[in-house]
């Protein structure tokens, strides 16, 4: 039974669905277009990627209880960008295939599971903030292109930071769209409402592809998304299980990969919109909020395009600006956290560095990379026994 102290939840899911949508569909669109996918076939993609979020969305967070976020993998579009020209639509569905495949084996066997259990909380806290101080950063950076829109938006949420601090984000976006709309901002011009058609596309399974596309699709969303995304968890005191999550997420990516589904992972950054107290006072209700970004990604599956065209509508200063205040007690908390045990104290400060700075080595993100300094670190510096 909802209440009027779940509404925070509510909105922490739309925050979630418009930060996660608007910061990469139109990575996904140029993949697909990458794979030589018709509109279509493009729709479809649209389709089975929101199916997918939805349902694992929906179903991991009711079955544990806890804010469980899937998104595509955004590094792993990026990636199909360049690896698919003159690869073959169905060649392409293959290597996805293939991708799950191996996702949904290292959730079956645990290994995923043994080696992320290894990673001390304060470097995953660490990782965590690096992740996510870019977003806090953009409300500051997204002023100089919108000071009248985002300034204040800023001040509103300090006000209601102090008078209303459970409904600070749900009064600052209410805000945001109506200056938005005030200012001419919300482009809502040729929107029309059509349901998505899913389109088969039998996969063909070419050893060349299969390693030179589907094996790094694999690498990439597990390094550069799911590691963040357990981290996530971890950083926010939920230790939910990882295998059957990695599991499902495999599974319902190898069922929807004819349609178009690429890779479906744990996310990190929005799957923080659903994990702090601005979601839900209640560490124990926050799942309404995942529940909630799942519905949402049903709609936006259901009625593809034309709901993407309408969270496009909004203007990106709006978007930057509102998630990185939904963030700013994330940040606080990871920080906190990672600089938490002394011992631990300087390899965390240089996995924070080495994730904040984005760097990317062989198509694998920051994240990843911020965990290996961390760990050389850790191993260097930690006093020896005999």
């Amino acid at each position: 039974m909802l209440t009027r102290q779940d509404l925070p939840a509510l909105v922490a899911g739309f925050v979630t669905v418009l930060v996660g949508y608007t910061s990469s569909a139109a990575i996904v669109f140029e993949a697909a277009r990458s794979a030589g996918a018709n509109p279509a076939e493009i729709s479809s993609w649209l389709m089975a990627l929101g199916l997918a979020m939805g349902i694992s969305c929906i179903g991991l967070s009711l079955r544990y209880k806890v804010p469980v976020v899937t998104a595509w993998s955004t590094p792993g579009a990026a990636l199909l960008i360049t690896s698919l020209s003159g690869v073959s639509l169905p060649e392409a569905i293959g290597a996805f295939v293939f991708s799950a495949g191996l996702i949904t084996l290292s959730g079956v066997s645990g290994l995923f599971e043994r080696i992320i259990g290894r990673i001390p909380l304060p470097m995953a806290s660490a990782m965590l903030a690096g992740i996510l101080v870019k977003f806090g950063m953009n409300v500051f950076t997204s002023m100089q292109a919108s000071l009248t829109l985002v300034l204040p938006m800023f001040i509103a949420y300090l006000v209601l930071k102090r008078s209303l601090p459970r409904y600070a984000i749900v009064g600052v976006l209410l805000l945001g769209i109506v200056l938005s709309a005030t200012q001419g901002q919300l482009q809502l011009q040729g929107l029309t409402l059509a349901l998505a058609v899913p389109v088969w596309t039998t996969p063909a399974f070419n050893p060349a592809v299969l390693l030179g596309v589907g094996l790094p699709l694999f690498v990439v969303t597990m390094a550069s998304q799911n590691v963040p995304g357990v981290a996530t968890l971890r950083a926010h005191g939920y230790p939910t299980p990882v295998s059957p999550l990695i599991t499902s997420t495999g599974l319902i990516n190898l069922l929807l990969a004819p349609f178009g589904c690429f890779a479906l992972n744990l996310a990190a950054i929005t799957a923080a919109l659903c994990m702090n107290s601005d979601a839900h006072a209640d560490p124990k209700r926050r799942y309404l909020a995942s529940v909630a970004a799942g519905w949402f990604y049903l709609l936006l599956g259901l009625f593809g395009a034309t709901i993407g065209a309408l969270l496009a509508a909004f203007p990106q200063t709006l978007v930057l600006a509102i998630a990185g205040l939904a963030l700013f007690g994330t940040i606080a908390g990871g920080l906190t956290t990672a600089m938490r045990d002394e011992h631990l104290r300087e390899p965390a400060l240089i996995t924070f560095l080495i994730t904040a700075s984005g760097l990317s080595l062989w198509g694998v993100g920051s994240a990843f990379w911020g965990l290996v300094g961390g760990a050389l670190a850790l191993w260097l510096l930690q006093p020896r026994t005999r």
